[in-house]
């Protein structure tokens, strides 16, 4: 589901991918945030808690997606690339001098726009890259 969270997040929804894995124990840590959980893992039927768990029908990551996607109606919520895909936190313009000498040359010198995590402190441009995320996401949501 880690392939899974990084698409969300790509589509702009605040998702956590608990990489130790989850558990009946640790799932109760959880239950003060108003999360949902995703998961393929069978033993959480067995969770009884005020946490909602849903189990994804498909192994692979983009269907998983467009099945969350319609099943929380979440298609007309998508704000594409809005948070950080390593930490989860909302990305924000900087100023493109606030860049120089964290990005190849090339990317500086040819690109106006940039955001940053005010977290983890990566940095974000529209290359060729994101047309490719958007044709993936078009893909999904069709």
């Amino acid at each position: 589901m880690g392939k899974l969270s990084k698409l969300l997040r790509m589509c702009g929804f605040d998702a956590d991918y608990y990489k130790p894995g989850l558990n009946l124990e640790n799932i109760k840590n959880f239950e003060g945030e108003d999360r949902v959980i995703l998961t393929r893992n069978q033993k959480f039927k067995k969770y009884v808690g005020p946490l909602k768990i849903y189990f994804s029908e498909h192994d692979d990551p983009l269907m998983q997606l467009r099945q969350v996607l319609k099943e929380f109606q979440l298609a007309d919520k998508v704000r594409f690339l809005s948070r950080c895909m390593e930490c989860n936190e909302e990305i924000v313009p900087v100023d493109k001098e606030s860049v120089r000498g964290k990005v190849p040359f090339y990317v500086f010198d040819n690109y106006e726009t940039f955001l940053q995590c005010p977290k983890c402190r990566r940095v974000y441009w529209e290359g060729t890259h994101v047309e490719k995320m958007r044709d993936k996401l078009r893909r999904v949501l069709e």
